[in-house]
């Protein structure tokens, strides 16, 4: 990355905090909605794109929708 920069999201059911390291231009993409987000991410994880879009961790995840396999 060229310009990259730490973009810390909380979860909104338990409050834990991850990292994620993303490239500022695509932050602003996304921000504008200017594309999908795993257009825009696509060197991120599923997991991590999917805090960045919903605000819920992969343990939450995990917990909410256990009976939805």
């Amino acid at each position: 990355m060229k310009n990259p920069m730490t973009l810390e999201v909380d979860c909104i059911k338990c409050g834990s905090t991850t990292n994620i390291a993303v490239e500022q231009d695509d932050l602003k993409r996304y921000m504008n909605k200017e594309g999908l987000v795993q257009e825009i991410f696509p060197y991120l994880s599923s997991d991590e794109r999917e805090l960045i879009i919903s605000g819920i961790c992969p343990a939450c995840w995990n917990k909410i929708f256990k009976n939805n396999k």
